[in-house]
């Protein structure tokens, strides 16, 4: 990972930033169970522009799905999305890179 301030931000310890295979098995971990819009953008700490376009590639490519309820959306992982976080996963060790968390250092790719 690379490790950057953002211009306007005042000097001191720099933050990560997140790569878009991260971001994207980040979502697919937060949606494994199923997730609804609102909670997938906090959770995987994105602006709403970003998390439609997340949203749209993933079910594009087949990654995410979708089920509608009483009005609501839910996006939940596919097969496909699955195997991607597996995959994600296995690159992630062998790179020496951290998987993505939950907010309480939990990993999102494990079981929930």
């Amino acid at each position: 990972m690379t490790y950057t301030n953002d211009p306007g931000e005042a000097p001191g310890p720099a933050r990560q930033r997140r790569d878009r295979l991260y971001i994207i098995a980040a979502i697919l971990a937060i949606a494994r169970n199923g997730s609804i819009k609102t909670h997938i953008m906090y959770r995987a700490n994105l602006s709403f522009a970003q998390l439609n376009e997340y949203l749209n590639f993933l079910l594009k490519e087949g990654l995410l799905d979708t089920d509608t309820k009483n009005k609501r959306t839910a996006y939940k992982t596919t097969l496909k999305g699955v195997k991607y976080l597996e995959h994600y996963e296995k690159i992630s060790k062998v790179l020496g890179r951290e998987a993505p968390t939950n907010g309480s250092e939990e990993s999102l790719f494990s079981r929930q």
